[in-house]
């Protein structure tokens, strides 16, 4: 194994964009002969494929999509335990950021995919695998989060409401789980931005929000 910057730094985390680049729910939609651009939202993510081709293909788009992130950083951080020395029972900023490089990617990839000129999916679920991935520090406050979403979603039947709520709740649901957390910075800073980066990819949501006309769950002329 090798401590190598050009392979923690470079070949992983490009390895992880090209995991998380795959467009799960396209393709999905695809099999259907959909293009899942034109229809409901134009979101490729699994919300959109649940309304447009159907609830159990959106469940099959949100297992895919989390685990785009969560296979990335859970081998990542196989691999980086391999490494530590002395027994270190935390990751050293270095690895941190190694780490947190390879979660980028994958999340990157599903926002941001090559195969669809740049775009993709909000990033929820993907962000959500990197979180359950990155054992411990971020799997029990994710696992929280998901109950935030859990809760908020079932209560007001809005999916989009649900994922801002959870974002918004992660950072502080990770501090209380890892307190103290001077030496877990790194991974203090990737939270906020993975929170950051959910809540401006839902930003169309919010409006129409704040305007009453965002769809709830059960409704099929939807624009979330």
């Amino acid at each position: 194994m090798t401590d190598n910057p050009l392979v923690l730094l470079g070949a992983f985390p490009l390895a992880a964009y090209a995991i998380g680049s795959i467009p799960s729910g396209f393709l999905i939609a695809r099999g259907h002969g959909i293009d899942l651009r034109t229809r409901g939202s134009g979101n490729v993510g699994a919300t959109n494929v649940g309304r447009v081709v159907g609830r159990k293909w959106g469940y099959l788009c949100f297992v895919l999509d989390v685990l785009k992130g969560f296979l990335p950083v859970l081998l990542a951080g196989l691999y980086l335990r391999q490494l530590r020395q002395g027994g270190q029972a935390q990751p050293s900023v270095y690895h941190q950021l190694a780490w947190l490089a390879v979660a980028f990617g994958a999340i990157a990839g599903h926002v941001f995919t090559f195969w669809l000129r740049f775009h993709g999916g909000k990033g929820v679920a993907t962000s959500l695998g990197v979180l359950l991935g990155i054992y411990p520090y971020f799997t029990f406050p994710g696992l929280a989060a998901l109950g935030v979403w859990i809760v908020v979603t079932l209560v007001s039947r809005y999916v989009s409401l649900g994922s801002i709520i959870a974002a918004m709740a992660f950072l502080p649901l990770f501090a209380v789980f890892n307190w103290p957390t001077r030496k877990l910075w790194p991974l203090g800073v990737f939270a906020a931005a993975v929170a950051v980066l959910v809540i401006v990819r839902h930003r169309t949501n919010i409006s129409r929000l704040l305007a009453g006309t965002e769809n709830k769950i059960g409704r099929h002329n939807a624009h979330g």
